[in-house]
């Protein structure tokens, strides 16, 4: 296959992931935006984790709430649990890698605050550790995978909410996650600022 060729694959498999996903995912979508609407209305906060391309959407996210997303509005309670090299590093190294979320979580984390926790697999040891930690603070959790959501489905309460790429290919689930992330952001804005497209 030529390189033309492969990019229009790279774009027609995209969106039909994404028509695929649509109606699977719109009721967790929109349960993920009028649960975070809520908490951040009630002083609350978000705490976003995940690895790799998960961990670049977890600051994408909190980018956009603390900022704007596409509107000009107060700035959001969202913290990237990715992003202090300082204190990843030292739980790291003076405890254990699987522990760089969970022990953030236990220190930040409140009842009523929201774990936006991003793994496509379902399977990311840390992600899970910080799931536990997040409801131990009685903390929703906001769950993003994909495949069969992996070791995480099985980590969620009732009450958390599951956002479950129904696709196999890693590139594709992130790509989905990322429009859910703008979609939530997008619903967020409508709740809180009766902002209607």
């Amino acid at each position: 296959m030529d390189l033309v060729s492969s990019i229009h694959q790279h774009f027609d498999d995209s969106a039909h992931v994404k028509q695929n996903s649509k109606t699977a995912l719109t009721q967790p979508i929109s349960d993920s935006a009028h649960a975070m609407a809520q908490c951040l209305k009630n002083d609350g906060k978000i705490l976003c984790c995940g690895n790799g391309g998960s961990a670049a959407d977890s600051q994408h996210f909190a980018a956009e709430l603390i900022n704007r997303f596409e509107i000009e509005r107060p700035a959001l309670a969202a913290i990237a649990l990715t992003t202090d090299s300082s204190v990843i590093t030292s739980i790291a190294n003076d405890f254990d890698y699987n522990q760089i979320f969970s022990k953030q979580v236990r220190g930040l984390g409140r009842d009523g605050d929201i774990l936006l926790a991003i793994s496509t697999s379902g399977n990311s040891v840390n992600v899970i550790a910080a799931i536990e930690a997040a409801h131990e603070r009685k903390m929703v959790v906001i769950a993003l995978t994909g495949r069969d959501g992996g070791k995480m489905k099985t980590s969620l309460k009732e009450g958390d909410i599951h956002i479950c790429v129904p696709a196999q290919n890693t590139a594709r689930i992130q790509e989905v996650h990322l429009l859910s992330l703008h979609c939530i952001c997008d619903g967020i804005d409508q709740i809180l600022f009766g902002v209607n497209k």
